[in-house]
């Protein structure tokens, strides 16, 4: 990460104190590694899904609902706790929050390494998310507090791609830890690395916070918890109902939307905000926020069936299709540092629409793929989404923390974060309901067409691709004729899914094409509030 620049003082009229700026390519690693453990735990889990199912002593013997719990648990925390993570990390300092955000993260891992039910893994999960919500903010307000806005860009366009190498190296590495090693070791393997995380922060990053936070604001910070949980939880739910319909489901949502309109009402009236309102009147600042939301929200929905595909249509095992995802990473590594290049050349307007359509391209892509496609068209497509990926990330990200005050960078990784969770929440929901509805009317006639089955055994069947395998392996030779249908069925599904993420990256286009600043634009917010002579530096030596 060294620069040639690393070894100068840093420069006239820093607000970032000498003696921390020459150490900062060393602490962006250290905030890679915490980003990393926090990410690779998410995407490690999905693979372990089928042995955790598996009765004791090899899994927990978990049911679908209570896998999904153990994922959702963690996504319900993280999200609902993102802003209050971060605006606490403005008020008592970045440096603690993640230190004890660490903490937290690794002893909710070795619970969760050793959970003796189901419901142990729920709660320990949520545990785990709790951590995560006070690591993922604080990284990101920290690298902005150490690094200039010249090289903000740069170092951005490395925390994403560190990222995305931790998507795809999860199921790799949950992959290895499972031919080996019992189920808890998806969740046992992060203490090593919090350790030597915790080690590496304590002598490496400094703190920083609002050096003016101004008073508390209680009201607001409860009114965005339950605002988010509510509308979370909703999400959720009617993805794993599939049915969005569902009274639950709609009150929740409604309840959810109801309260964080009343948060952003009492923010627009408070003296001692959490978050001003007023910075969503910048086009420039909406547009970066919402494509964040657009691009999971396709991405999440695409990641949910390519599981399914590799694994249960194509036979790939955990591992290998784990290595499937590399190209993805790969074009991360190499397009996401060097993402500020091509906007200092275009403009992020003309980039991050490029982006958009690229995305949208490899989504209507995977249209291509049938049960016996040349799997190289996968890796070209996957390829082509991680390139697409690297040059909408870093501008968006570095547009929405620049357009902030650097004393209120916690809140604004937050902000960046939270809407990425809720994205993907949705994504992974909405998406997933479409897949499963597409997939139960597909299959729907070959499982009537099997004699003697019961109505319960084949609604259960129909409700994904791995229950109708599952039904079909019980019924010996008698069963061999559903395996056709069903990836036929899946494939059709995947494909209606995939039309869905194309055309809602699409609309990411139309609105970073309407609202991102183009080449020449000014960025800087009216006021920005950055602190500029040395003296007014927040950051500790």
């Amino acid at each position: 990460m060294a620069s040639p620049s690393s070894t100068q003082g840093a420069p006239d009229g820093s607000g970032v104190p000498e003696a921390i700026y020459r150490r900062r390519w060393a602490i962006l690693v250290v905030l890679m590694f915490s980003v990393l453990v926090v990410v690779l735990d998410n995407s490690i889990l999905n693979v372990a899904m089928k042995t955790i199912a598996s009765p004791k002593p090899t899994g927990l013997g978990a049911t679908q609902s209570q896998l999904e719990w153990a994922i959702n648990s963690y996504t319900l925390v993280f999200a609902g706790l993102l802003f209050t993570a971060g605006i606490l990390g403005d008020r008592i300092g970045r440096k603690k929050v993640l230190l004890g955000g660490m903490v937290v993260f690794g002893a909710g891992s070795v619970l969760a390494a050793f959970s003796g039910s189901p419901g142990e893994l729920i709660g320990f999960r949520a545990l785990m998310g709790l951590g995560a919500a006070f690591v993922m903010p604080a990284t990101l307000a920290i690298l902005v507090n150490v690094f200039e806005r010249e090289e903000q860009a740069k170092a951005i366009g490395i925390w994403v791609a560190a990222v995305g190498l931790a998507i795809a190296i999860g199921p790799i590495t949950g992959g290895l830890l499972l031919e080996h090693f019992w189920w808890g070791s998806v969740f046992f393997v992060n203490v090593p690395i919090v350790i030597v995380g915790l080690i590496a922060m304590v002598l490496l990053v400094p703190d920083s916070r609002d050096p003016a936070p101004g008073r508390v604001d209680p009201p607001g910070v409860l009114l965005s918890v339950v605002g988010l949980v509510l509308l979370v939880y909703g999400i959720i739910k009617g993805g794993q109902l599939a049915d969005f319909t569902d009274a639950q489901v709609l009150g929740s949502i409604a309840a959810g939307l109801a309260v964080l309109v009343l948060f952003v009402l009492h923010e627009k009236r408070s003296h001692h905000p959490a978050i001003d309102i007023r910075y969503f009147r910048n086009p420039a600042f909406s547009a970066a926020i919402g494509a964040v939301a657009l691009v999971f929200f396709a991405l999440m929905g695409v990641t949910f069936f390519m599981v399914f595909y590799t694994q249960s249509v194509r036979g790939y095992s955990a591992l290998e299709s784990g290595l499937l995802i590399l190209p993805l990473a790969v074009a991360q590594l190499i397009f996401a540092p060097r993402a500020r290049l091509v906007v200092e050349r275009f403009g992020a307007r003309a980039v991050c629409t490029g982006g958009m359509l690229l995305v949208a391209a490899t989504m209507s892509g995977f249209l291509l793929l049938g049960v016996d496609t040349p799997i190289v068209v996968l890796e070209v497509l996957f390829f082509a989404q991680g390139a697409g990926m690297a040059h909408i990330m870093p501008p968006v990200t570095t547009a929405i923390m620049q357009a902030l005050p650097r004393q209120k960078a916690g809140s604004g990784s937050a902000l960046n974060n939270t809407f990425r969770q809720v994205g993907g929440a949705l994504g992974v929901a909405v998406l997933g309901s479409v897949l499963s509805s597409t997939y139960r009317e597909g299959i729907r006639d070959a499982l009537a067409a099997v004699p003697g089955l019961p109505d319960s055994v084949r609604h259960s069947a129909g409700e994904s691709v791995e229950a109708t395998l599952g039904v079909a392996e019980k019924l010996g030779p008698r069963g061999q004729e559903l395996v056709g249908p069903a990836q036929d069925a899946f494939v059709h599904a995947m494909h209606v899914t995939a039309l869905g993420s194309a055309g809602v990256a699409l609309f990411g286009a139309l609105v970073v094409l309407a609202f991102l600043p183009g080449k020449g634009a000014s960025d800087e917010a009216p006021d920005s509030g950055r602190p500029h002579p040395r003296k007014e530096a927040s950051a500790d030596r």
